[in-house]
């Protein structure tokens, strides 16, 4: 069940920037330093253009989550334990950021030139994504914690956007109205809050996944 903006904390609703992780050892500065080194190619080459950023983008972040479940999963099976609802909490993140996708090739379709780089980013970052999970889960969570932030923040400025008239605040597709329960005259402006929201919730999640590996096993 999806939670619209007037029903998240208030703290979360006003100031989705309030929670940045500070990287502590060489395990969060890696996962930081690569975290800021995408960031600046993802700036360089989609500049505004913030409809398009979010199709290529999300295509990317529906993958660690399924990478995650499936790492998870196995390790459930091999060990006989159960998986503490990690497998099921990280298949539902997966879910929502592919939702996300759905809603935003309603907003911006992706060029040609996009969906070769769509192509050739997921091939890539699936790989590299299991490879490191399963050398680190640990960085891996801290990873995904750190893209999310930085997702919270690009749609931080893509909202600043739309409310400068930058960028038409046009007709929320039906598929996001469907999804997130919004009214029926949700425009833009309301999906973007509520992706923003998805995304601050991953950010906190990760973390605290990243922050599991660092206590003692009971």
């Amino acid at each position: 069940m999806h939670r619209t903006e007037s029903e998240l904390p208030q703290t979360l609703s006003e100031d989705p920037l309030h929670k940045r992780h500070q990287p502590t050892g060489l395990s969060d500065r890696v996962a930081f330093g690569l975290t800021k080194f995408l960031r600046f190619f993802a700036d360089s080459f989609f500049a505004k253009r913030y409809g398009h950023r979010a199709v290529v983008l999300e295509t990317v972040a529906g993958v660690p989550g399924m990478v995650g479940g499936m790492v998870r999963h196995m390790r459930s099976l091999r060990h006989l334990e159960d998986d503490r609802e990690w497998i099921h909490t990280l298949l539902s993140e997966a879910e929502n950021e592919r939702m996300h996708l759905m809603v935003f090739i309603k907003i911006a379709q992706p060029n040609w030139m996009e969906r070769m780089i769509i192509l050739l980013a997921q091939g890539i970052f699936f790989t590299s994504f299991f490879i490191l999970y399963i050398i680190s889960g640990r960085t891996a969570h801290r990873l995904v914690g750190y893209f999310e932030e930085e997702a919270v923040y690009s749609y931080t400025e893509y909202l600043a956007e739309v409310d400068n008239g930058n960028i038409p605040n046009i007709e929320a597709p039906q598929i996001a109205i469907e999804y997130w329960q919004l009214p029926a005259d949700a425009k833009l402006r309301e999906v973007i809050i509520a992706v923003r929201n998805d995304e601050a919730g991953h950010r906190d999640v990760n973390h605290c996944f990243a922050d599991s590996f660092d206590r003692p096993p009971k």
